[in-house]
């Protein structure tokens, strides 16, 4: 009989946690239905900066790092997770605005959307993905500001707000993953 290497990975997740700022999230309401300002929430969901692309790049940088960089896709993987809350929330605030969650993002212009994994920057090296990393949030909080700027819901941004916080927190600690 012949024998088999196996080969393991001894990354342990176990009571890992969302990587957050440590300050509660607004109440998930809004003031009024307005499917402009769902349409641009969907963009954040959705889109190709959007909290979508984010989890499912650093699921994707987490898993390839996970057996080799052990400290780093722990730390990723909680990143992921905190972006998997922000993308819970945007899709209650599209629900509460009379939008739809369908993975389109709709545009101002009528052009619409459907998410693509064509969306993500998946690199080859960990510097290279923590770099990509830094781009996207920087994208993010540019386009948070932006939809911000559009909204006139005093709900809708402060939870906007409040996932920013995160994006730079995150800015911050990738930018320490970067001097490991």
């Amino acid at each position: 009989m012949e024998e088999h290497a196996v080969l393991t990975c001894d990354c342990n997740f176990a009571g890992l946690k969302p990587i957050m700022v440590d300050l509660p999230y607004p109440p998930i309401r809004v003031e009024e239905k307005n499917l402009a300002y769902a349409g641009l929430l969907s963009i954040d969901y959705c889109g190709a900066v959007s909290e979508l692309s984010a989890v499912t790049q650093y699921i994707n940088n987490e898993s390839r790092l996970a057996c080799e960089h052990c400290s780093i896709a722990r730390t990723i993987l909680g990143i992921a997770v905190a972006e998997m809350m922000h993308l819970q929330k945007l899709g209650e605030l599209i629900g509460l605005l009379g939008g739809t969650i369908d993975y389109t993002a709709k545009y101002r212009n009528g052009r619409r959307r459907l998410w693509t994994p064509e969306f993500l920057s998946l690199q080859q090296e960990c510097e290279r993905m923590i770099a990509a990393g830094i781009e996207s949030e920087r994208a993010a909080i540019q386009q948070y500001q932006a939809h911000i700027r559009m909204i006139e819901d005093d709900c809708v941004n402060a939870v906007l707000k409040r996932i920013i916080m995160d994006e730079e927190y995150h800015i911050m600690l990738l930018q320490a993953l970067q001097s490991q």
